[in-house]
């Protein structure tokens, strides 16, 4: 039947048939449901939790998240690792003040990161440093968190109830990120979309399953675990840490979960990014990477990208001109779709769910931003953030001419 179609018709067909599989059977990645328990029992007693802050040139963002940090509620022990790599605009000495005022609970220690060895990207050489220091202090929990990221008051003190209540080794959430320029409603909620359907988040705390991630703005886990997987050099050259740490601690058997930050958010992002540039520079870091830097996969990425997101609107709409059934109604099935799922995560971000039909402009805006990417790799300029280049072959950390101030993966 399909064959006698003709080719508009099979594609529009072929698409909403992908489109079913995607809505019923790719792990409700459409869903926001994933999150921390309203209720959780309240443990016997609490553990040492060591926080862990990678720094480089934050000195914009920290005044405004790191007290949140340091003024947490939780009732156990609380020691703050903000590790300085090798900031030039004062982020050190700034924490060092922020640490004199907050009066919180928590105690805040700064230390200075060595340059990262060969094969090490900045950031997993600086949450080695903070790794290491809390571990030796004892602290039976890491949170890994970002220096752009401001936690909820309680937000320590839950993570650590969900983790225990569920025995799970790796507990993180998907910060809220900032929307309020016009770039960053277009673009922002459709990022959080596409990683979760990278990366469906009920399918990650399936013991067991294939699927691994984590968010690294907000990562609490198990020292032990950590150490039984092998530890961060096990993963020391990855751009894209938060999936490679996610996908390790999954391996050797421990329990993840991912989830979306609730209401009122526990953690969210306040990096800014104003221009359509801030944001195509951050995707076009790791783009590439998270393909392997294989161009196969990118031929193969951006054909389904296609398929699933850009021919529904133009079968659609052209079947309609043509009044032709078959890929009118398949066209704008598929667009309906596509349109449907993002709503929950538009939700989220108090954004009107009609934002969705502009999906597959764009998904054809990403499609360019991972084309770029390639050739940022291809050009030896892959990976740059804050003055670093991490080799496109190895991941290896080298020098780059001034790139864009964005913020860390």
């Amino acid at each position: 039947m399909l064959q006698r179609m003709p080719l508009l018709g099979r594609l529009a067909t072929a698409s909403a048939m992908a489109w079913a599989y995607v809505v019923i059977g790719h792990g409700g990645f459409w869903l926001t449901s994933p999150r921390l328990p309203a209720t959780v029992p309240v443990p016997e007693s609490w553990p040492r939790v060591g926080v862990v802050v990678p720094a480089r040139d934050e000195a914009a963002v920290l005044g405004e998240t790191l007290p949140t940090l340091l003024t947490q509620d939780y009732p156990g022990e609380l020691a703050v690792w903000l590790v300085d790599d090798q900031s030039s605009d004062g982020t050190g000495e700034l924490a060092r003040t922020l640490g004199d005022r907050a009066g919180g609970r928590a105690v805040l220690t700064v230390l200075a990161a060595p340059p990262p060895p060969p094969g090490w990207t900045g950031k997993l050489n600086a949450l080695q440093r903070g790794v290491a220091a809390a571990s030796a202090a004892g602290a039976e929990l890491l949170l890994l968190t970002d220096a752009d990221i401001a936690h909820h008051p309680s937000s320590v003190r839950r993570l650590v109830a969900t983790a225990l209540a569920s025995e799970a080794d790796l507990v993180s959430l998907m910060a809220l990120l900032r929307t309020q320029t016009g770039w960053e409603r277009a673009l922002i909620p459709a990022f959080i979309y596409f990683f979760a359907q990278l990366y469906p988040f009920p399918r990650v705390a399936r013991p067991g399953g294939w699927t691994a991630a984590a968010a690294g703005g907000c990562v609490l886990l198990r020292r032990t675990a950590l150490e039984r997987a092998g530890g961060l050099a096990r993963i020391r050259g990855s751009l894209i840490d938060d999936v490679a740490l996610g996908r390790l601690l999954k391996r050797s058997g421990a329990r993840t979960w991912l989830g979306f930050t609730g209401e009122p958010p526990e953690v969210r992002s306040v990096r800014c990014y104003p221009r359509l540039a801030d944001l195509w520079t951050m995707v076009t870091r790791t783009a590439y990477t998270q393909l392997r830097r294989c161009p196969v996969l990118l031929v193969g990425t951006l054909a389904g990208l296609g398929l699933l997101y850009l021919l529904p609107p133009i079968a659609g709409i052209a079947g309609l001109v043509r009044r032709s059934p078959v890929p009118a109604v398949a066209g704008l099935g598929a667009w309906a779709a596509m349109a449907l799922t993002q709503a929950p995560v538009l939700r989220l971000y108090g954004l009107s769910p009609l934002r969705g039909l502009a999906l597959p402009a764009v998904a054809a805006l990403y499609a360019a931003m991972t084309v770029d990417s390639a050739r940022r790799h291809a050009t030896g300029q892959g990976g740059a953030w804050k003055g670093r280049l991490a080799d496109p072959a190895t991941d290896t950390p080298g020098t780059a001419p001034q790139p864009p101030e964005i913020g860390a993966g």
